[in-house]
């Protein structure tokens, strides 16, 4: 079985190509969803994350989330350190499920692939790209943030610019109905890889 690395900046619509990728009938992980998860139940994430960021991190057994992103998101050290100990776990919890599927290739969604350096460990990457402005209105659109708030989190990833000659695809995600067409040619593409 083939193992794919989906990434691409917050805005750039990776999640859209995910779900694009689910309709066709590919097992598609998303890493944010289910590390937020792992986070809340496993108790041995949970103590680490305790004892990194301080019992406020979790309220009535809930992840704190928005006290973990205020903490983390100006302090790149301390972010660090909480992806060492959120993605090593969450590797481990995406290759056992893959293990579980029965499909030619299975897809990994991750926002920091490039940025941790994981590239290795996927046989094909694909980069979901969009301009700067588009992703900095989607994001203000889905979660009400600032341009500010977006512009900072966009700080914490690697400029596209640094992954194109990283990843084996790139799909430039900008409407919707192009983007179907684009998911569609990604995906015969890594069937006639596997």
């Amino acid at each position: 079985m083939m193992l794919v690395g989906l990434t691409g900046g917050i805005g750039s619509g990776k999640s859209t190509v995910g779900k694009l990728l689910e309709d066709l009938g590919v097992p598609v992980y998303n890493s944010d969803i289910e590390a937020k998860r792992l986070m809340n139940t496993s108790k041995v994430l949970r103590r680490k994350i305790v004892q990194l960021l301080g019992e406020e991190a979790f309220v009535d057994d809930t992840l704190n989330r928005a006290y973990i992103a205020k903490k983390v998101f100006n302090d790149k050290a301390l972010l660090e350190k909480l992806n060492g100990i959120v993605h090593p776990a969450v590797r481990k919890h995406f290759l056992r499920w893959a293990k579980k599927k029965d499909h030619p290739y299975v897809v990994q969604e991750t926002a920091l692939l490039f940025e941790n350096g994981m590239q290795d460990y996927y046989d094909k990457t694909v980069l979901v790209t969009a301009p700067k402005d588009i992703r900095i209105k989607r994001i203000m659109e889905r979660d009400g943030s600032t341009r500010q708030q977006v512009l900072d989190r966009m700080d914490n990833q690697l400029d596209d610019a640094i992954k194109l000659p990283l990843a084996d695809y790139v799909l430039e995600n900008i409407e919707l109905d192009k983007i179907k067409g684009k998911v569609q040619a990604l995906n015969i593409a890594l069937l006639e890889y596997c």
